[in-house]
Order: C-alpha cells, then structure tokens, then sequence
C-alpha cells in the first residue's frame, strides 16, 4: 500500500508541474500573439506608406515631366483603378 501511495503522490506531483508548465506556456503563447500582432500592424502600417511614398514619386515625376511612356500609362491606370473606387464608393453611399 505504501508503494502505491507513493506512485500516486509521484503521480499528483507529475500533474502539478505540468499543469504549472501547461499555464507558464499558455501566458507565453498569449504574449506571443500580442507581439504578432503588433508587428502584423507595424507591417501593415509600413506598407501602407511605403505606397503613399511611391504614389508621391509617381506625381513627382509626372510633375517634372520626367516619366516615360510605360511610367505613363501605369500612372494613368492607377488613376483609372482611383476613379472607378471613388465612382463605386459613390454608388454605394447612394443606395
């Protein structure tokens, strides 16, 4: 009996540490999450200058006259991509 008592108290002592790992990963798995989202928003953030940037060189050079033809007509598909975002956001305030 005493051996089995044993065995069983080795056994709760088991189950503790590894419900205390169990809980010690839960938490770091949670800061984890939060340090991912964090840096999924910084990402998010960079790329969304870094195409504010690039739309600002695309006016500069359409500004100093120093596009090309392929330039060009990028920046003027661009523009028609806008338009039709701003004729569709238009619809879909109307309705």
């Amino acid at each position: 009996m005493n051996n089995t008592g044993q065995q069983l108290k080795n056994i709760q002592d088991k189950l503790q540490q590894l419900l205390k790992q169990y809980t010690a990963v839960q938490k770091e798995n949670q800061q984890l999450k939060k340090e991912l989202d964090s840096v999924q928003e910084k990402l998010s953030q960079q790329h969304k200058n870094a195409e504010e940037l690039k739309q600002q060189v695309s006016v500069l050079k359409m500004n100093a006259g120093g596009m090309s033809e392929a330039d060009k007509k990028e920046f003027e598909k661009r523009i028609s991509r806008y338009l039709k975002e701003i004729d569709r956001c238009i619809a879909l305030l109307g309705e």
